[in-house]
């Protein structure tokens, strides 16, 4: 097998399994280690996977978006920790935004038993609060993304930009701080740069992987947030650089 067929293997083994060990692929593919890690930082020059420590994980860009499966796969211990310290920060608020993704519907399950109005993209936040007795679920209409069960396009919008939401809580595809917050799709980067505007609090919920990424549209500035909620997996450094253009950052 040539360079190329090899590196574009590794991609898509990369991006079905969320993650890829260098002593793995050099035994499932019959390589040396050293040409494993070699393809690896070539894929990684090429912005298409990110070096983890013993391999390596997918990047997300235009052309590819991770899916709901992945997402609930990868970093999960992390993503149950964001999500509890995410829920301690409602201070009082009675209307909340819930993003799309993965984390938003682990956040659903920590508010489940509050008093609240909750505005959702998510089909999986909504379908997690639906049997909550203290809690009324709007969710917004539009065209339904099949990799995330969450709607878009202007019907979202125009439902979206009637209202005024106490804190919204979002997430994202990469956060950096020369670009803000990003995501891949413009129809969702829409949604959440609307929920930005429409929120008084905002507050972003990401695993350290997002930290440093930046994918094709750009939805909300870093200091738009009063809180960055990610995992002591960040580096002390890394929180201290994002802290300096506003939010707190909070290392769950």
């Amino acid at each position: 097998m040539d360079s190329d067929s090899r590196q574009l293997q590794i991609l898509g083994f990369a991006r079905t399994r969320g993650r890829v060990e260098v002593l793995g692929l050099a035994d499932e593919l019959g390589v040396a280690a050293e040409t494993i890690r070699r393809d690896l930082r070539l894929l990684a020059d090429r912005r298409l996977v990110k070096r983890v420590h013993g391999g390596a994980i997918p990047l997300e860009s235009a052309a590819f978006e991770s899916s709901l499966d992945y997402r609930s796969r990868v970093d999960l211990a992390q993503k149950h920790r964001i999500a509890a310290a995410a829920a301690d920060l409602l201070h009082g608020a009675e209307t909340i935004y819930l993003d799309e993704g993965f984390t938003p519907r682990l956040i659903a399950e920590k508010l489940a038993d509050r008093e609240l109005t909750v505005v959702t993209s998510s089909l999986l936040a909504a379908e997690v609060l639906a049997d909550s007795a203290g809690i009324t679920v709007l969710l917004l209409g539009g065209r339904m993304r099949g990799r995330t069960l969450a709607t878009v396009d202007h019907w979202a919008l125009r439902m979206l930009g009637e209202l005024v939401i106490d804190l919204a809580y979002l997430g994202t595809n990469g956060v950096s701080v020369e670009h803000g917050l990003t995501t891949p799709d413009p129809a969702v980067a829409a949604v959440k740069g609307l929920a930005v505007e429409r929120s008084n609090r905002r507050i972003l919920v990401a695993a350290d992987s997002k930290f440093g990424m930046s994918s094709f549209c750009r939805f909300a500035e870093i200091s738009d947030f009063e809180a960055l909620v990610t995992g002591e997996e960040l580096p002390p450094v890394t929180a201290q650089n994002f802290e300096a253009l506003g939010p707190a950052v909070i290392r769950a």
